[in-house]
């Protein structure tokens, strides 16, 4: 009986010491697969270092307008106030801002999911286009030194100014004696380019291009990956043969060299570029869905949806895809960086929009056609370069090493 006692105690010793964990483990087995990953993402310091930089990106790319622009903010002459900057602003402009906050309200409110909230933002752009578009009717010439040579003269009884007061396309050649491109001064702090633009206010600007180019042409990638790639993986058989092939032949083609043709033939056109890069570049996301779609149509709650009756979209998806959409939300943080690089190289090679600023751009100029060096146009942009692309592959790493089970390790 005594040995019986002490076994039965020290039982009860080892459950009192193993029951502290119990709630810490139910709430983690209670939550959601996407929580979970989205908890355990953002545990990682390098996911957290790359969000950090991608919101900033984010948040200097929306109000570019109200941190670089040679407009003042408000302006008091003889007639009263005025603000010069919102008349100058564009549709572009308007609705970034409208996203901006709207985005930023569901993200804080935490009334509604995600789909629901996205489908509200949606919605809140479609309403807002049409009206932007009808009634933000910009200057159609911006003369960008008046209210410099209006202070200048004194016609201006008081004045603020944005953060830079230079805008993207204001060329400073108003300033006398000062040959460009210049190194970074007081006035400019990153310098000035070739033909005397703000150098700083050019990154700031560019840094649209940077994040558009990413996000829509990833976006186009993945919507045809993910239908050609479920479809693939749902009938197999012939259709999976057939698209096979396709993806084969598509992933020979060489994007860099279609860019470049598209760009000789059609010139430089932001828009075809991003629709170019989503088209040549979802044959991964198919690969990715295609594998998950066949270990998946086998399942019992996919031949239950089967059974009873449901459409085929209701089936790909609304069942199948949430289950297998994983892999690909890794591949596509690291296509954002590649279509980043895409854009980068076509306008370092010159080939890029002319009238909107880039960083390849920028990089273009920092050898002034052959004859120097100008070390200020080559660092930043390139730098800015390399932290959106690093932060993207981290964001992606960490990703990837929160949904996968065996890279995960959980108690």
């Amino acid at each position: 009986m005594t040995s019986e006692a002490a076994a039965t105690s020290r039982q009860a010793v080892t459950l009192d010491l193993a029951s502290p964990p119990q709630p810490a483990m139910e709430a983690r087995g209670s939550r959601s697969f996407g929580r979970q990953a989205v908890i355990d993402t953002l545990s990682r310091p390098g996911a957290r270092a790359g969000l950090v930089w991608v919101f900033f990106l984010i948040v200097i790319a929306v109000f570019a307008p109200f941190i670089a622009n040679s407009m003042p903010l408000a302006v008091k002459t003889a007639d009263g106030w005025s603000s010069p900057l919102l008349k100058t602003l564009t549709p572009t402009d308007v609705l970034l801002v409208i996203a901006f906050l709207t985005a930023v309200a569901l993200g804080l409110s935490r009334r509604w999911s995600f789909g629901k909230s996205v489908l509200i933002l949606l919605c809140v752009m479609l309403v807002a286009t049409p009206i932007c578009l009808l009634l933000v009717r910009p200057p159609q010439l911006i003369e960008y030194d008046a209210y410099r040579r209006m202070q200048a003269s004194g016609q201006v009884q008081s004045v603020v100014w944005t953060l830079i007061p230079y805008s993207a396309r204001d060329r400073n050649r108003d300033v006398a004696g000062v040959d460009h491109p210049s190194a970074p001064t007081g006035r400019h702090w990153f310098g000035t380019e070739q033909n005397g633009a703000d150098m700083l206010s050019q990154m700031i600007h560019a840094s649209r291009i940077a994040l558009s180019i990413g996000f829509v042409a990833t976006g186009i990638a993945v919507l045809i990956g993910c239908t050609i790639g479920g479809f693939m993986g749902y009938f197999a058989g012939w259709v999976d043969l057939l698209a096979m092939r396709l993806i084969e032949i598509i992933e020979a083609v060489p994007v860099l060299l279609v860019l470049l043709a598209v760009a000789a033939l059609f010139g430089p056109n932001l828009y075809l570029m991003m629709v170019v890069i989503g088209l040549l570049r979802w044959t991964g996301d198919a690969r990715f869905i295609r594998a998950e779609f066949l270990k998946l149509r086998r399942q019992d709650f996919v031949q239950a949806a089967i059974a009873s009756g449901l459409p085929l979209r209701s089936i790909i998806f609304r069942h199948m895809l949430p289950n297998g959409i994983a892999p690909v939300l890794v591949s596509s943080t690291f296509g954002v960086g590649v279509a980043i690089l895409l854009e980068s190289t076509l306008s370092f090679l010159g080939l890029g929009d002319p009238d909107r600023p880039s960083w390849g751009q920028l990089l273009n100029q920092a050898r002034s056609g052959g004859a120097s060096f100008h070390w200020w146009i080559a660092i930043y942009p390139g730098l800015a370069i390399f932290l959106t692309v690093f932060s993207y592959n981290l964001i992606g790493q960490s990703v990837r090493d929160a949904i996968d089970p065996k890279l995960r390790k959980r108690d």
